[in-house]
């Protein structure tokens, strides 16, 4: 059942547990105590009443009457509010009348009650002699008016306790509700994120706690609509780039690959005419041979580009070391003026197959840029291992990825071509970061590219 109720329902229930367990204790505590303060009554009244009719009975034989005297006395004592006197010959004879009876009424306490707080009445005889005549006054308590006094404090304390426990808990609940509202509105919003609405907003609103919790759960909404919108942006950019290398291969194909086959096509057609018509001849074969050779070679050095587009040759076999030396020689060839310094950290490790893959395309892709716009005369490649700043993953590592060039920056406002764009995009995608930097001493491009579980 306890775990059945809302937060409200417990905070209520042990409201109202709370404040009836401190009504009862009270009430329990003046119950205990009613027995012995009925008793210290009793014993008081009887003292008192003792010590005053033995005063009042050494006072009767001055009397004129003492007969008289003391059935006065007797009878103006046994009006009494907590004790009755008795008048009593030798032989135990009630020489005066009794007490009136008390009436039963609505104050009157319960007979548990008053078994309970003083279970026997008190009686004393006081001998008195007249004439020679013996008896004696009997004084017997009756506690039942302080009884009933307390009875009738322990059912007003009863009553008072419980409106006021009733107010307080009612106050309570109400100031409780006011407060724990802004969980009804934090659990549609939560729904509504779970249903993928990311504009679900929470009027801030209760005990500071709770505004505090509203505030962070609106940023958290804002966090997952702009995350969520820019995956649909990279995924849109991923499929738009996919189509233009698409569309960059088919061109390439139609443009080079076509004319050289069907350059090799005339050549062979123009061999397969001669040999019929018998008019070969070595100079003939030759031309045509040559030709077709010269076609092939550069069917072959097309094939290798485009191989090289869509995966370095040499990566998986090589590995990344050397695939990007073998890639930093080639631009050393092709320009000497340039100093090119690749430097890998030996303690970089295992990397992966993605990781090197992703490595291998940023420094291309930076290279590209430096020796297309660059018009550097040095160009750095570091490589080494780095920690990735807030993610936290059990077995992963990080590089970091380093190409500065000293040539003349980018021009203010210029955007990131395709190239660098799309490396950006296959970084995120992979849960690292891409930075770009120009300033007048050259452009750095810096990467952090989470690797292989180690």
């Amino acid at each position: 059942m306890w775990q059945n109720l809302s937060l409200r329902g417990r905070i209520n229930l042990l409201l109202a547990l709370v404040l009836a367990l401190g009504l009862g204790v009270n009430i329990a505590r003046q119950v205990a105590e009613a027995g012995p303060r009925v008793q210290a009554e009793d014993q008081s009244v009887i003292r008192l009443a003792r010590e005053f009719i033995e005063m009042i009975v050494a006072e009767l034989k001055e009397a004129p009457d003492p007969d008289a005297r003391l059935n006065q006395i007797a009878h103006d004592l046994n009006r009494k509010r907590h004790i009755s006197i008795a008048l009593r010959d030798a032989a135990g004879n009630a020489l005066t009348p009794p007490r009136a009876g008390e009436d039963d009424d609505a104050r009157a306490p319960p007979a548990w009650f008053v078994s309970l707080v003083h279970p026997e009445q008190t009686a004393v005889s006081v001998p008195v002699s007249i004439h020679g005549n013996p008896g004696s006054l009997v004084i017997t308590s009756h506690p039942n008016d302080e009884i009933a006094e307390i009875w009738d404090g322990i059912v007003t304390q009863l009553e008072i306790g419980s409106a006021i426990a009733l107010a307080l808990f009612l106050v309570t609940m109400t100031v409780v509700s006011r407060a724990l509202k802004p969980l009804e509105s934090l659990s549609q919003a939560m729904i509504a994120l779970e249903a993928g609405r990311y504009d679900a907003r929470v009027a801030p609103g209760g005990a500071p706690e709770l505004a505090a919790i509203c505030t962070r759960l609106n940023h958290l909404a804002a966090t997952l609509g702009e995350a969520v919108e820019e995956k649909r942006r990279l995924a849109e950019r991923a499929v738009s780039l996919q189509d233009r290398e698409r569309k960059e291969i088919a061109r390439e194909l139609h443009d080079e690959f076509g004319p050289y086959l069907f350059s090799l096509r005339a050549h062979a057609s123009a061999l397969a005419k001669l040999s019929e018509a018998r008019e070969l001849s070595a100079e003939t074969v030759r031309k045509h041979g040559g030709a077709i050779l010269e076609q092939v070679n550069a069917l072959q050095q097309f094939n290798r580009r485009v191989l090289e587009r869509l995966r370095p040759v040499g990566l998986a076999e090589l590995g990344l070391r050397q695939a990007l030396e073998a890639l930093s020689r080639l631009w050393r060839e092709s320009h000497p003026d340039v100093r090119i310094e690749t430097t890998i950290s030996p303690e970089l490790g295992v990397t992966g197959e993605t990781a090197d893959l992703t490595i291998y395309r940023i420094v291309q892709e930076a290279l590209t840029n430096v020796f297309r716009h660059a018009r550097a005369t040095s160009v750095n490649v570091t490589i080494e291992p780095a920690e990735l700043p807030g993610v936290a993953r059990e077995g992963r590592g990080c590089a970091r990825v380093r190409v500065c060039d000293n040539g003349r920056g980018m021009e203010e406002g210029q955007k990131l071509g395709f190239g660098l764009v799309g490396m950006r995009e296959r970084i995120l995608a992979l849960g690292g970061t891409l930075n770009v930097a120009s300033s007048e001493g050259g452009v750095t491009v810096e990467a952090l590219i989470p690797t292989a579980a180690s």
